[in-house]
């Protein structure tokens, strides 16, 4: 399994780490079922879709006082363009921080790959902690998986 940058992976009492082990998957499973499927009723039953298949897809597992607390998963798409998704944070631990790492975790590990960029679909309530972190809005709403996002882009070799 490729590492990301260590330099991102420890940050205070939040961590990011690629998720490797058995254990390691159920819990990032865990935690975007808990988000998805429970909390934000996105997805009916499971938010696990042919992506989670793909061998070159990477699973971002955080951690926030040593405790699983929220995942993000990435995967190249073409021509050095990557994407990030299931950006998750269980809801005790949103004030913790972890969110910004597990975004910069995510972006620091497509470009250790080889990216040249990256694009998430993400929920319009989420853009402006995206554009805080250099994230750019593509375009107006969309439809992506049934609910309403923006397509929000980034440049991975400035990131």
């Amino acid at each position: 399994m490729t590492r990301a940058p260590a330099a991102l992976a420890e940050t205070g009492v939040v961590s990011c780490r690629l998720a490797g082990t058995a254990d390691e998957l159920a819990e990032h499973h865990r935690i975007r079922r808990a988000v998805f499927v429970t909390e934000q009723r996105i997805f009916p039953e499971c938010d696990v879709d042919a992506h989670d298949e793909d061998p070159a897809v990477c699973r971002v597992l955080g951690h926030a006082g040593g405790l699983p607390a929220g995942t993000v998963r990435l995967y190249p798409l073409q021509d050095g363009l990557w994407q990030g998704d299931r950006l998750a944070v269980l809801p005790t631990f949103r004030t913790s921080g972890l969110g910004g790492p597990l975004v910069r975790f995510a972006v620091a590990t497509a470009a250790a790959l080889g990216g040249q960029r990256m694009i998430a679909h993400v929920q319009p309530a989420n853009e402006r902690f995206f554009v805080r972190l250099g994230w750019v809005r593509r375009g107006g709403i969309e439809d992506y998986v049934g609910h309403p996002h923006v397509l929000m882009e980034i440049p991975l070799r400035e990131a």
